[in-house]
């Protein structure tokens, strides 16, 4: 047999002990009786875990092969561990994203988290919102005025948790002298806890929490809604805004780097470098989860506002964000008590 045979033999035999090569899964084929997790770095039954609920229950109708999605809660330092697990720990293969606070993105610029939010995979935001600081109706604490001139004590989570960021910007552009009581796992603790009285109040309340989860305290004259704190847009928030309430040029930009992050209320992100073909595939879902008419159904009856926020939207604001002068990104993590 001649070489030119003999490696032809060779190569036919080869072929048929050889394993077939493999074949790159389309995304489709990828999500088919696939399980999705959805990371909530809160615990149930706050305003963060309700809107991942009610995404969990009908995104997976919107994805090539139906796979199950599944909320998980993973609560810790203000939802930054779940910033964090995304970040690095999470599985890139477009099976697992997640939803953290929206303060948690700066982080990195105040505290030197060792993550950058503009690396995630970002799928948007379900809606944008104000921030409020509120205080119990038989609190001392009824008024702006009440608030700089009285010790309040205010609930907090965690640095980088809304609640302490708005309580810190208090303390530190504004003068107040309020006490933070940190430490609670979520809004929904401190909710208890303000029912209790063992709180006068806490800031970083969403107004689209207060509506779906506390709709008593309004309708019940329960509370004081001191300020909010947004980019504008929550004319039907009766309460002063407390960007007005700054007249120097540096403290408002400041709070206005800060006040960015309301824009993406309720944020979602896939870790860094997940296929963009897969990533394609989620944003889709996302969006058209949250433009079906079952879920702004449902989100109605909750009481649950949705302005969806596309991913490019999210992306640009932080770009905004991370962009800022050093002097204005120092008095920012100034205010926040960092």
């Amino acid at each position: 047999m001649n070489m030119k045979h003999l490696r032809a033999t060779l190569l036919g035999f080869l072929a048929l002990i050889a394993p077939p090569m493999a074949r790159a899964q389309t995304p489709d084929e990828f999500y088919k009786d696939r399980t999705v997790n959805v990371i909530i770095g809160y615990s149930v039954g706050g305003g963060y875990d309700l809107y991942a609920r009610l995404l969990s229950r009908f995104m997976g109708d919107h994805m090539p092969g139906k796979p199950t999605v599944v909320p998980q809660n993973m609560t810790g330092a203000g939802s930054l561990k779940a910033a964090l697990y995304l970040a690095a720990i999470a599985p890139k293969d477009g099976a697992t994203f997640g939803t953290f606070g929206r303060s948690v993105v700066l982080e990195p610029l105040f505290s030197g988290a060792k993550f950058d939010p503009r690396k995630y995979s970002w799928l948007g935001s379900i809606t944008a919102d104000s921030s409020l600081c509120v205080s119990w109706a038989d609190s001392p604490i009824k008024t702006w005025d009440d608030l700089m001139t009285k010790q309040a004590r205010m609930g907090g989570q965690a640095n980088g948790s809304d609640p302490d960021v708005y309580a810190n910007i208090l303390k530190t552009l504004f003068g107040s002298n309020l006490r933070l009581v940190t430490g609670y796992p979520g809004n929904n603790e401190m909710a208890l806890a303000l029912e209790r009285g063992e709180l006068d109040g806490f800031c970083g309340l969403s107004w689209s929490s207060l509506l779906s989860r506390h709709r008593d305290w309004i309708d019940g004259h329960k509370i004081n809604i001191l300020v909010k704190a947004s980019a504008g847009g929550d004319d039907q928030i009766v309460a002063p805004q407390m960007l007005d309430k700054l007249t120097d040029p540096k403290k408002r930009a400041a709070l206005s780097l800060i006040l960015a992050t309301q824009a993406m209320a309720r944020p979602y992100a896939a870790p860094p470098g997940v296929d963009p073909a897969r990533m394609a595939l989620l944003r889709r879902a996302f969006m058209d989860t949250i433009n079906s008419p079952e879920f702004r159904a449902e989100a109605d009856k909750l009481g649950l506002d949705v302005a969806p926020v596309a991913a490019a939207e999210v992306e640009k604001r932080l770009a905004d964000i991370y962009s800022q002068p050093a002097d204005v990104v120092a008095l920012a993590k100034q205010a926040v008590g960092q």
